[in-house]
Protein backbone atom coordinates (compact mmCIF):
# COMPACT_ATOMS: atom_id res chain seq x y z
CA UNK A 1 0.00 0.00 0.00
CA UNK A 2 1.47 3.07 -0.37
CA UNK A 3 2.48 5.57 1.73
CA UNK A 4 0.76 9.44 1.92
CA UNK A 5 3.06 12.15 0.79
CA UNK A 6 3.30 15.76 2.97
CA UNK A 7 2.14 17.55 -0.14
CA UNK A 8 2.93 21.19 -1.45
CA UNK A 9 -0.43 22.08 -0.66
CA UNK A 10 -0.38 20.72 2.75
CA UNK A 11 3.08 21.53 3.34
CA UNK A 12 2.46 25.31 2.88
CA UNK A 13 -0.71 25.17 4.83
CA UNK A 14 1.20 23.83 7.80
CA UNK A 15 3.82 26.14 6.97
CA UNK A 16 1.91 28.95 7.03
CA UNK A 17 0.30 28.19 10.35
CA UNK A 18 3.55 27.34 12.47
CA UNK A 19 4.93 30.87 10.84
CA UNK A 20 1.66 32.67 12.13
CA UNK A 21 2.41 31.26 15.54
CA UNK A 22 6.51 32.02 15.53
CA UNK A 23 5.15 35.43 14.10
CA UNK A 24 3.15 36.10 17.64
CA UNK A 25 5.87 34.35 20.02
CA UNK A 26 8.32 36.44 18.08
CA UNK A 27 6.17 39.56 18.62
CA UNK A 28 5.32 39.44 21.90
CA UNK A 29 5.59 43.11 23.75
CA UNK A 30 9.15 43.89 25.87
CA UNK A 31 8.74 44.36 29.32
CA UNK A 32 8.59 48.42 28.52
CA UNK A 33 5.80 48.05 25.99
CA UNK A 34 3.64 46.16 28.72
CA UNK A 35 4.20 48.80 31.00
CA UNK A 36 2.93 51.29 28.68
CA UNK A 37 0.32 49.38 27.70
CA UNK A 38 -0.78 49.17 31.21
CA UNK A 39 -0.84 52.53 31.79
CA UNK A 40 -2.68 53.39 28.97
CA UNK A 41 -5.43 51.22 29.64
CA UNK A 42 -5.06 52.47 33.79
CA UNK A 43 -4.88 56.39 32.65
CA UNK A 44 -8.02 56.12 30.15
CA UNK A 45 -10.16 54.40 32.90
CA UNK A 46 -9.28 57.16 35.23
CA UNK A 47 -9.88 60.09 33.14
CA UNK A 48 -13.03 58.43 31.97
CA UNK A 49 -14.34 57.85 35.40
CA UNK A 50 -13.16 61.81 36.32
CA UNK A 51 -15.69 62.96 33.56
CA UNK A 52 -18.42 60.80 34.49
CA UNK A 53 -18.26 61.78 38.45
CA UNK A 54 -17.70 65.52 36.95
CA UNK A 55 -14.78 66.11 39.29
CA UNK A 56 -12.88 68.16 36.84
CA UNK A 57 -9.86 67.89 34.03
CA UNK A 58 -6.61 66.93 35.68
CA UNK A 59 -3.40 65.56 34.61
CA UNK A 60 -2.95 62.34 36.24
CA UNK A 61 0.32 60.33 36.45
CA UNK A 62 2.39 58.12 39.32
CA UNK A 63 5.18 59.52 37.88
CA UNK A 64 7.28 62.63 39.18
CA UNK A 65 7.10 65.29 37.36
CA UNK A 66 10.24 66.34 34.99
CA UNK A 67 12.42 69.17 36.01
CA UNK A 68 9.95 70.07 39.02
CA UNK A 69 10.25 73.12 40.60
CA UNK A 70 11.96 71.42 43.68
CA UNK A 71 14.20 70.22 41.03
CA UNK A 72 15.18 73.19 40.36
CA UNK A 73 15.39 74.67 43.96
CA UNK A 74 17.57 71.75 44.66
CA UNK A 75 19.79 73.34 41.73
CA UNK A 76 20.41 76.62 43.54
CA UNK A 77 18.03 77.63 41.04
CA UNK A 78 15.90 81.43 41.27
CA UNK A 79 12.60 80.94 41.08
CA UNK A 80 11.53 83.80 42.87
CA UNK A 81 8.69 84.60 45.27
CA UNK A 82 6.50 81.66 45.92
CA UNK A 83 3.02 81.72 46.40
CA UNK A 84 0.37 79.09 47.83
CA UNK A 85 0.28 77.53 43.99
CA UNK A 86 3.90 76.82 43.84
CA UNK A 87 3.89 76.00 47.58
CA UNK A 88 0.98 73.22 46.39
CA UNK A 89 2.87 71.86 44.10
CA UNK A 90 6.36 71.22 45.78
CA UNK A 91 4.06 70.12 48.77
CA UNK A 92 2.79 67.31 46.91
CA UNK A 93 5.64 65.96 44.90
CA UNK A 94 7.36 65.37 47.92
CA UNK A 95 4.51 64.30 50.07
CA UNK A 96 5.20 60.33 51.05
CA UNK A 97 1.14 59.92 51.40
CA UNK A 98 0.29 62.09 48.53
CA UNK A 99 2.14 59.09 46.25
CA UNK A 100 0.60 56.29 47.98
CA UNK A 101 -3.30 57.86 47.68
CA UNK A 102 -1.70 58.17 44.01
CA UNK A 103 -0.38 54.90 43.49
CA UNK A 104 -3.77 53.59 45.40
CA UNK A 105 -5.51 54.86 42.55
CA UNK A 106 -3.32 53.77 39.89
CA UNK A 107 -3.59 49.83 41.54
CA UNK A 108 -7.52 50.51 41.31
CA UNK A 109 -7.60 51.04 37.93
CA UNK A 110 -5.06 48.32 37.66
CA UNK A 111 -7.06 46.20 39.36
CA UNK A 112 -10.20 46.51 36.99
CA UNK A 113 -8.32 46.21 33.77
CA UNK A 114 -8.05 42.43 34.68
CA UNK A 115 -11.75 42.12 35.56
CA UNK A 116 -12.64 43.56 31.68
CA UNK A 117 -10.13 41.64 30.54
CA UNK A 118 -11.76 38.41 32.23
CA UNK A 119 -15.01 38.93 30.24
CA UNK A 120 -13.32 39.58 26.79
CA UNK A 121 -12.04 36.83 24.22
CA UNK A 122 -9.19 35.43 25.38
CA UNK A 123 -6.88 33.50 23.18
CA UNK A 124 -3.49 31.35 23.23
CA UNK A 125 -1.04 29.95 20.96
CA UNK A 126 1.80 27.08 21.57
CA UNK A 127 3.57 25.03 19.50
CA UNK A 128 5.59 21.49 20.41
CA UNK A 129 8.00 19.68 19.11
CA UNK A 130 8.89 15.98 20.91
CA UNK A 131 11.93 13.30 19.25
CA UNK A 132 11.23 9.50 20.92
CA UNK A 133 13.68 6.91 20.63
CA UNK A 134 16.11 4.92 22.00
CA UNK A 135 19.78 3.83 22.33
CA UNK A 136 19.93 3.34 18.59
CA UNK A 137 18.51 6.36 17.77
CA UNK A 138 15.41 8.59 17.28
CA UNK A 139 12.24 6.64 16.47
CA UNK A 140 9.72 9.61 15.99
CA UNK A 141 9.47 12.77 15.34
CA UNK A 142 6.08 14.78 16.54
CA UNK A 143 5.21 18.19 16.04
CA UNK A 144 2.04 20.57 17.53
CA UNK A 145 0.71 23.56 16.84
CA UNK A 146 -2.33 25.12 18.86
CA UNK A 147 -4.71 28.75 18.59
CA UNK A 148 -7.08 28.53 21.86
CA UNK A 149 -9.92 30.50 22.05
CA UNK A 150 -11.95 31.02 25.40
CA UNK A 151 -14.98 33.40 26.45
CA UNK A 152 -16.74 33.91 29.88
CA UNK A 153 -20.29 34.96 28.99
CA UNK A 154 -22.91 37.27 31.65
CA UNK A 155 -24.56 33.85 31.87
CA UNK A 156 -22.29 32.26 33.30
CA UNK A 157 -21.50 29.98 30.30
CA UNK A 158 -17.45 29.22 29.59
CA UNK A 159 -16.94 28.51 26.33
CA UNK A 160 -13.43 27.28 25.06
CA UNK A 161 -12.03 25.82 21.43
CA UNK A 162 -9.01 24.76 20.74
CA UNK A 163 -8.27 24.12 16.92
CA UNK A 164 -5.10 22.19 16.97
CA UNK A 165 -2.96 20.82 14.62
CA UNK A 166 -0.21 17.64 15.30
CA UNK A 167 2.49 16.51 12.57
CA UNK A 168 4.22 13.33 13.66
CA UNK A 169 6.44 10.83 11.48
CA UNK A 170 8.08 7.37 12.20
CA UNK A 171 12.15 7.91 12.04
CA UNK A 172 12.33 4.31 12.06
CA UNK A 173 10.13 3.27 9.42
CA UNK A 174 11.31 5.79 6.93
CA UNK A 175 7.30 7.02 7.29
CA UNK A 176 6.49 10.49 5.61
CA UNK A 177 4.90 13.12 7.84
CA UNK A 178 1.37 12.83 8.89
CA UNK A 179 -0.83 16.08 9.29
CA UNK A 180 -3.82 15.92 11.83
CA UNK A 181 -6.15 18.70 12.72
CA UNK A 182 -7.88 18.04 16.16
CA UNK A 183 -10.27 21.14 17.17
CA UNK A 184 -12.01 20.68 20.45
CA UNK A 185 -14.87 22.97 21.47
CA UNK A 186 -16.61 22.82 24.88
CA UNK A 187 -19.42 24.66 26.55
CA UNK A 188 -20.25 24.73 30.11
CA UNK A 189 -23.76 26.60 31.50
CA UNK A 190 -24.62 26.60 35.09
CA UNK A 191 -28.12 26.76 36.27
CA UNK A 192 -29.90 27.94 39.28
CA UNK A 193 -26.86 28.71 41.68
CA UNK A 194 -24.27 30.65 39.74
CA UNK A 195 -26.81 31.86 36.97
CA UNK A 196 -27.21 35.08 35.34
CA UNK A 197 -25.68 38.75 34.80
CA UNK A 198 -25.36 39.88 37.89
CA UNK A 199 -23.58 36.68 39.97
CA UNK A 200 -21.27 36.30 37.31
CA UNK A 201 -20.40 39.50 36.78
CA UNK A 202 -20.12 40.87 40.77
CA UNK A 203 -15.93 40.99 40.24
CA UNK A 204 -16.56 43.44 37.31
CA UNK A 205 -19.17 45.72 38.85
CA UNK A 206 -17.21 45.61 42.19
CA UNK A 207 -13.96 46.36 40.51
CA UNK A 208 -15.53 49.56 38.48
CA UNK A 209 -16.83 50.72 41.98
CA UNK A 210 -14.09 50.09 43.64
CA UNK A 211 -12.21 52.63 40.89
CA UNK A 212 -15.04 55.31 41.95
CA UNK A 213 -14.38 54.74 45.74
CA UNK A 214 -10.62 55.55 45.29
CA UNK A 215 -11.15 58.33 42.39
CA UNK A 216 -13.50 59.93 45.34
CA UNK A 217 -11.31 59.60 48.25
CA UNK A 218 -8.24 60.35 46.07
CA UNK A 219 -10.36 63.94 45.20
CA UNK A 220 -11.54 64.21 48.86
CA UNK A 221 -7.77 63.74 50.12
CA UNK A 222 -6.20 66.31 47.92
CA UNK A 223 -8.97 68.94 49.17
CA UNK A 224 -8.17 68.15 52.46
CA UNK A 225 -3.95 67.98 51.87
CA UNK A 226 -4.79 71.33 50.13
CA UNK A 227 -6.09 72.87 53.46
CA UNK A 228 -3.31 71.94 55.19
CA UNK A 229 -0.77 72.84 53.13
CA UNK A 230 -2.24 76.52 53.12
CA UNK A 231 -3.21 76.30 56.63
CA UNK A 232 0.75 75.84 57.43
CA UNK A 233 1.47 78.42 54.78
CA UNK A 234 -0.39 81.11 56.12
CA UNK A 235 0.65 80.82 59.69
CA UNK A 236 3.93 81.67 58.09
CA UNK A 237 2.73 84.64 56.71
CA UNK A 238 1.19 85.53 60.07
CA UNK A 239 4.55 85.11 61.43
CA UNK A 240 6.25 87.02 58.51
CA UNK A 241 3.65 89.55 59.37
CA UNK A 242 4.51 89.92 62.54
CA UNK A 243 8.42 90.68 61.83
CA UNK A 244 6.56 93.68 59.93
CA UNK A 245 4.45 95.11 62.31
CA UNK A 246 7.40 95.31 65.22
CA UNK A 247 9.83 96.97 62.21
CA UNK A 248 7.57 99.17 61.54
CA UNK A 249 6.95 99.88 65.03
CA UNK A 250 10.73 99.65 66.07
CA UNK A 251 10.86 102.69 63.39
CA UNK A 252 8.12 104.68 64.82
CA UNK A 253 9.97 104.20 68.20
CA UNK A 254 13.12 105.54 66.86
CA UNK A 255 11.67 108.53 65.10
CA UNK A 256 10.24 109.17 68.57
CA UNK A 257 13.05 108.68 70.41
CA UNK A 258 15.36 110.88 68.31
CA UNK A 259 12.60 113.67 68.49
CA UNK A 260 12.06 113.55 72.49
CA UNK A 261 16.30 113.46 72.40
CA UNK A 262 16.34 116.92 70.66
CA UNK A 263 13.68 117.96 73.01
CA UNK A 264 15.67 117.14 75.54
CA UNK A 265 18.87 118.73 74.98
CA UNK A 266 17.27 121.81 74.31
CA UNK A 267 15.48 121.70 77.41
CA UNK A 268 12.37 121.47 76.26
CA UNK A 269 11.41 118.09 77.47
CA UNK A 270 12.29 116.34 80.58
CA UNK A 271 15.11 113.01 80.40
CA UNK A 272 12.79 111.31 81.96
CA UNK A 273 10.42 110.91 78.88
CA UNK A 274 13.66 110.93 76.71
CA UNK A 275 14.58 107.43 78.27
CA UNK A 276 11.35 106.37 78.23
CA UNK A 277 11.51 106.64 74.45
CA UNK A 278 14.60 104.79 74.51
CA UNK A 279 13.45 101.93 76.70
CA UNK A 280 10.51 101.50 74.34
CA UNK A 281 12.98 101.35 71.19
CA UNK A 282 14.94 99.08 73.22
CA UNK A 283 11.73 96.62 73.56
CA UNK A 284 10.64 96.95 70.58
CA UNK A 285 14.31 95.97 69.01
CA UNK A 286 14.26 92.90 71.29
CA UNK A 287 10.36 92.01 69.92
CA UNK A 288 11.46 92.14 66.83
CA UNK A 289 14.76 90.17 66.93
CA UNK A 290 12.82 87.40 68.55
CA UNK A 291 10.16 88.00 65.86
CA UNK A 292 13.36 86.73 63.33
CA UNK A 293 13.73 84.80 65.11
CA UNK A 294 10.52 82.99 65.25
CA UNK A 295 10.06 83.17 61.45
CA UNK A 296 12.92 81.71 60.60
CA UNK A 297 12.54 78.75 62.47
CA UNK A 298 9.31 77.98 61.19
CA UNK A 299 10.37 78.80 57.93
CA UNK A 300 13.06 76.19 58.12
CA UNK A 301 10.21 73.64 59.36
CA UNK A 302 7.93 74.64 56.50
CA UNK A 303 10.80 73.84 54.17
CA UNK A 304 10.85 70.37 55.94
CA UNK A 305 7.21 69.79 55.51
CA UNK A 306 7.80 70.46 52.01
CA UNK A 307 10.36 67.85 51.57
CA UNK A 308 13.06 70.30 51.11
CA UNK A 309 16.33 71.30 52.37
CA UNK A 310 16.52 74.18 55.37
CA UNK A 311 19.26 75.35 53.97
CA UNK A 312 17.47 75.95 50.38
CA UNK A 313 16.77 79.90 50.21
CA UNK A 314 13.12 80.85 49.03
CA UNK A 315 10.50 84.22 49.71
CA UNK A 316 7.41 83.70 50.00
CA UNK A 317 4.79 85.82 48.71
CA UNK A 318 3.33 87.89 51.39
CA UNK A 319 1.54 90.07 49.92
CA UNK A 320 -1.08 87.32 49.41
CA UNK A 321 -1.89 87.75 53.06
CA UNK A 322 -3.27 91.17 52.07
CA UNK A 323 -4.97 90.54 49.39
CA UNK A 324 -7.07 87.87 51.46
CA UNK A 325 -10.84 87.73 50.54
CA UNK A 326 -13.60 87.77 52.72
CA UNK A 327 -15.83 85.72 51.20
CA UNK A 328 -19.92 86.00 51.90
CA UNK A 329 -19.64 82.35 53.07
CA UNK A 330 -21.88 83.41 55.87
CA UNK A 331 -24.67 84.31 53.85
CA UNK A 332 -24.79 80.43 53.44
CA UNK A 333 -28.07 78.82 55.48
CA UNK A 334 -27.51 76.18 58.05
CA UNK A 335 -29.70 74.02 56.25
CA UNK A 336 -28.41 75.25 52.62
CA UNK A 337 -24.54 74.05 54.13
CA UNK A 338 -25.80 70.63 55.22
CA UNK A 339 -28.46 70.15 52.42
CA UNK A 340 -25.11 70.77 50.35
CA UNK A 341 -22.94 68.54 51.74
CA UNK A 342 -25.49 65.56 52.44
CA UNK A 343 -26.03 65.93 48.12
CA UNK A 344 -22.26 66.34 46.96
CA UNK A 345 -19.70 64.96 50.05
CA UNK A 346 -17.44 62.31 48.27
CA UNK A 347 -17.00 60.26 51.33
CA UNK A 348 -21.04 59.90 51.65
CA UNK A 349 -21.30 59.23 48.54
CA UNK A 350 -19.19 56.14 48.53
CA UNK A 351 -21.03 55.18 52.21
CA UNK A 352 -24.18 54.92 50.70
CA UNK A 353 -22.65 53.29 47.52
CA UNK A 354 -21.40 50.30 49.81
CA UNK A 355 -24.21 50.24 51.38
CA UNK A 356 -25.74 49.35 47.57
CA UNK A 357 -22.80 46.97 47.73
CA UNK A 358 -23.62 44.91 51.10
CA UNK A 359 -27.02 44.28 49.41
CA UNK A 360 -25.87 43.53 46.52
CA UNK A 361 -23.26 40.99 48.14
CA UNK A 362 -26.24 39.37 50.70
CA UNK A 363 -27.92 38.63 46.81
CA UNK A 364 -24.92 36.67 46.17
CA UNK A 365 -24.73 35.30 49.31
CA UNK A 366 -28.48 33.61 49.08
CA UNK A 367 -27.36 32.70 45.72
CA UNK A 368 -24.68 30.24 46.78
CA UNK A 369 -27.11 28.44 49.14
CA UNK A 370 -28.95 26.99 46.13
CA UNK A 371 -28.90 23.82 44.42
CA UNK A 372 -25.87 24.15 41.57
CA UNK A 373 -26.67 22.56 38.45
CA UNK A 374 -23.73 22.78 35.39
CA UNK A 375 -24.47 21.71 31.98
CA UNK A 376 -21.47 20.84 30.11
CA UNK A 377 -21.12 20.02 26.26
CA UNK A 378 -18.00 19.34 24.35
CA UNK A 379 -17.31 18.02 21.11
CA UNK A 380 -13.99 17.56 19.21
CA UNK A 381 -12.64 15.79 15.78
CA UNK A 382 -9.74 14.33 14.19
CA UNK A 383 -9.51 15.28 10.52
CA UNK A 384 -8.40 12.86 7.54
CA UNK A 385 -5.19 12.18 7.94
CA UNK A 386 -2.66 15.09 6.05
CA UNK A 387 -6.17 16.78 5.62
CA UNK A 388 -6.54 19.03 8.14
CA UNK A 389 -9.96 20.40 7.13
CA UNK A 390 -11.68 17.58 5.83
CA UNK A 391 -13.75 15.61 8.19
CA UNK A 392 -16.26 12.73 8.19
CA UNK A 393 -19.40 11.94 10.43
CA UNK A 394 -16.99 9.35 11.92
CA UNK A 395 -14.51 11.63 12.77
CA UNK A 396 -16.20 14.00 14.90
CA UNK A 397 -17.09 13.15 18.53
CA UNK A 398 -18.93 15.50 21.50
CA UNK A 399 -20.63 14.49 24.86
CA UNK A 400 -23.39 15.90 26.72
CA UNK A 401 -23.17 16.17 30.55
CA UNK A 402 -25.22 17.28 33.35
CA UNK A 403 -24.00 17.54 37.36
CA UNK A 404 -25.67 18.47 40.01
CA UNK A 405 -24.62 19.56 43.21
CA UNK A 406 -26.96 19.44 46.62
CA UNK A 407 -27.16 21.61 49.09
CA UNK A 408 -26.51 19.49 51.49
CA UNK A 409 -23.57 21.08 53.57
CA UNK A 410 -23.36 24.12 53.05
CA UNK A 411 -21.95 25.73 56.82
CA UNK A 412 -19.21 27.98 55.12
CA UNK A 413 -22.30 29.57 53.07
CA UNK A 414 -24.56 29.64 55.06
CA UNK A 415 -22.16 31.57 57.66
CA UNK A 416 -21.21 33.53 54.89
CA UNK A 417 -25.21 34.58 54.43
CA UNK A 418 -25.59 34.80 57.52
CA UNK A 419 -22.63 37.30 58.05
CA UNK A 420 -23.66 39.17 54.81
CA UNK A 421 -26.70 39.73 56.75
CA UNK A 422 -24.72 41.53 59.79
CA UNK A 423 -23.13 43.94 56.90
CA UNK A 424 -25.74 44.91 55.64
CA UNK A 425 -26.66 46.52 59.20
CA UNK A 426 -23.51 47.68 59.62
CA UNK A 427 -22.84 49.40 56.62
CA UNK A 428 -26.52 50.70 56.82
CA UNK A 429 -25.39 52.55 60.76
CA UNK A 430 -22.28 53.87 59.15
CA UNK A 431 -24.08 55.70 56.55
CA UNK A 432 -25.88 57.24 59.44
CA UNK A 433 -23.23 58.06 61.17
CA UNK A 434 -21.56 59.55 59.36
CA UNK A 435 -24.86 61.87 58.07
CA UNK A 436 -25.18 62.56 61.91
CA UNK A 437 -21.14 63.40 61.75
CA UNK A 438 -21.18 65.79 58.71
CA UNK A 439 -24.04 67.37 60.59
CA UNK A 440 -22.49 68.13 63.49
CA UNK A 441 -19.48 68.64 61.69
CA UNK A 442 -21.06 71.76 59.86
CA UNK A 443 -22.73 73.40 62.44
CA UNK A 444 -19.66 73.95 64.11
CA UNK A 445 -18.33 75.21 61.33
CA UNK A 446 -20.83 77.39 60.62
CA UNK A 447 -20.21 78.75 64.40
CA UNK A 448 -16.55 79.01 64.33
CA UNK A 449 -16.27 80.93 60.90
CA UNK A 450 -19.30 83.46 62.22
CA UNK A 451 -17.16 83.76 65.70
CA UNK A 452 -13.82 84.52 63.47
CA UNK A 453 -15.52 86.70 60.70
CA UNK A 454 -17.19 88.86 64.21
CA UNK A 455 -13.37 88.72 65.34
CA UNK A 456 -12.52 90.40 61.86
CA UNK A 457 -14.54 93.19 62.37
CA UNK A 458 -13.80 93.86 66.08
CA UNK A 459 -9.59 93.70 65.36
CA UNK A 460 -10.59 95.79 62.53
CA UNK A 461 -11.78 98.68 64.43
CA UNK A 462 -9.27 97.96 67.28
CA UNK A 463 -6.85 98.91 64.64
CA UNK A 464 -8.33 102.11 63.39
CA UNK A 465 -9.31 102.96 66.65
CA UNK A 466 -5.50 102.65 68.01
CA UNK A 467 -4.54 104.58 64.42
CA UNK A 468 -6.71 107.68 65.98
CA UNK A 469 -5.47 106.95 69.32
CA UNK A 470 -1.96 107.71 67.94
CA UNK A 471 -2.47 110.71 66.06
CA UNK A 472 -4.43 112.26 68.70
CA UNK A 473 -1.86 111.57 71.45
CA UNK A 474 1.15 112.80 68.88
CA UNK A 475 -1.33 115.96 68.75
CA UNK A 476 -1.44 116.37 72.07
CA UNK A 477 1.80 115.87 72.91
CA UNK A 478 3.18 118.78 70.64
CA UNK A 479 0.75 120.43 72.11
CA UNK A 480 1.98 120.06 75.24
CA UNK A 481 -1.57 118.16 77.08
CA UNK A 482 -0.06 114.72 76.52
CA UNK A 483 3.13 112.70 77.61
CA UNK A 484 6.05 110.25 76.32
CA UNK A 485 4.05 107.69 78.04
CA UNK A 486 0.64 108.01 76.52
CA UNK A 487 2.23 107.78 72.65
CA UNK A 488 3.99 104.60 73.82
CA UNK A 489 1.21 103.09 75.09
CA UNK A 490 -0.75 103.82 72.28
CA UNK A 491 2.03 102.78 69.73
CA UNK A 492 2.07 99.18 71.62
CA UNK A 493 -1.53 99.24 71.08
CA UNK A 494 -1.72 99.86 67.96
CA UNK A 495 1.09 96.74 67.07
CA UNK A 496 -0.80 94.59 69.19
CA UNK A 497 -4.29 95.46 67.52
CA UNK A 498 -2.36 94.59 63.72
CA UNK A 499 -1.19 91.54 65.01
CA UNK A 500 -4.54 90.53 66.35
CA UNK A 501 -6.12 91.69 63.71
CA UNK A 502 -3.84 89.07 61.16
CA UNK A 503 -4.75 86.86 63.19
CA UNK A 504 -8.26 87.24 62.50
CA UNK A 505 -8.00 87.39 59.24
CA UNK A 506 -5.67 84.26 58.61
CA UNK A 507 -8.05 82.37 61.44
CA UNK A 508 -11.56 83.23 59.36
CA UNK A 509 -9.36 82.91 56.06
CA UNK A 510 -8.50 79.17 57.12
CA UNK A 511 -12.09 78.24 58.27
CA UNK A 512 -13.74 79.40 55.26
CA UNK A 513 -11.55 76.84 53.67
CA UNK A 514 -12.27 74.21 55.80
CA UNK A 515 -16.12 74.89 55.49
CA UNK A 516 -16.05 74.57 51.68
CA UNK A 517 -13.98 71.26 51.99
CA UNK A 518 -16.67 70.00 54.22
CA UNK A 519 -19.56 71.25 51.91
CA UNK A 520 -17.76 69.81 49.27
CA UNK A 521 -17.34 73.03 47.61
CA UNK A 522 -13.53 73.41 47.57
CA UNK A 523 -12.00 72.86 44.02
CA UNK A 524 -8.11 72.49 44.04
CA UNK A 525 -7.40 74.04 40.63
CA UNK A 526 -3.88 75.10 38.61
CA UNK A 527 -4.68 78.72 39.30
CA UNK A 528 -5.12 77.50 43.38
CA UNK A 529 -8.17 76.77 45.63
CA UNK A 530 -11.58 78.32 44.42
CA UNK A 531 -14.86 78.34 46.47
CA UNK A 532 -17.35 76.38 43.88
CA UNK A 533 -20.33 78.30 44.57
CA UNK A 534 -22.05 76.83 41.85
CA UNK A 535 -22.14 73.88 43.43
CA UNK A 536 -24.82 75.11 45.61
CA UNK A 537 -27.50 76.09 42.83
CA UNK A 538 -27.26 72.46 41.73
CA UNK A 539 -27.45 71.44 45.17
CA UNK A 540 -30.40 73.22 45.82
CA UNK A 541 -31.97 72.02 42.22
CA UNK A 542 -31.12 68.57 42.65
CA UNK A 543 -33.50 66.01 44.42
CA UNK A 544 -33.79 65.71 48.47
CA UNK A 545 -30.53 65.04 50.07
CA UNK A 546 -30.09 61.21 50.20
CA UNK A 547 -31.04 59.73 53.75
CA UNK A 548 -28.99 56.24 54.35
CA UNK A 549 -31.45 54.24 55.69
CA UNK A 550 -34.35 54.90 53.46
CA UNK A 551 -32.58 56.31 50.14
CA UNK A 552 -29.73 53.74 50.22
CA UNK A 553 -29.64 53.49 46.04
CA UNK A 554 -29.46 56.95 45.46
CA UNK A 555 -25.66 56.72 45.77
CA UNK A 556 -25.47 53.89 43.11
CA UNK A 557 -25.77 56.56 39.99
CA UNK A 558 -21.89 57.67 41.36
CA UNK A 559 -20.81 54.12 40.27
CA UNK A 560 -22.24 52.73 37.33
CA UNK A 561 -20.84 49.96 35.96
CA UNK A 562 -19.52 49.80 32.50
CA UNK A 563 -20.68 47.21 30.32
Amino acid sequence: MPQPHFGPSLARQALATVAMLALAAGGCKSAQEQRDDADRQAYEILEQRRVDLALGETAFTIEPPMDSLRQRLLRGEAVGRMGIVQILDIAAENSRDYQRRKEDLYLAALDLTLERFRFALQYDGTLGALSSGDGAGASDVDGSAGAAFSRLLGTGASIIADMGLSMSRSVSTGDSWELVGAPFLSLSQPLMRGFGERIVREPLTQGERNVVYELREFERFRRTFAVNVTNLYFQLLRIADQVRNEKLNMDNLTVLRERNEALANAGRLSGIQADQARQDELRSQNRLISAQERYGTALDDFKVFLGLPAEVEFEIEQDELYSLVIDETLTIGEREAILAALRQRLDYMTVLDQLVDSERKLNIAADALRTRITITGTGSANSTPNQPFEYAKDDVSWTLRADIDLPLQLVAERNQYRGAIINVERARRSAEELADRITAELRASLRQALTRRQSVEIQAGAVVLNERRIESATLNLQAGRASTRDILEAQQALVDARNSLTSARVDYYLSQLALWRDMELLRVEEQGLRFAREGLAVASASAPAPEAPNNALAGESGAQETR
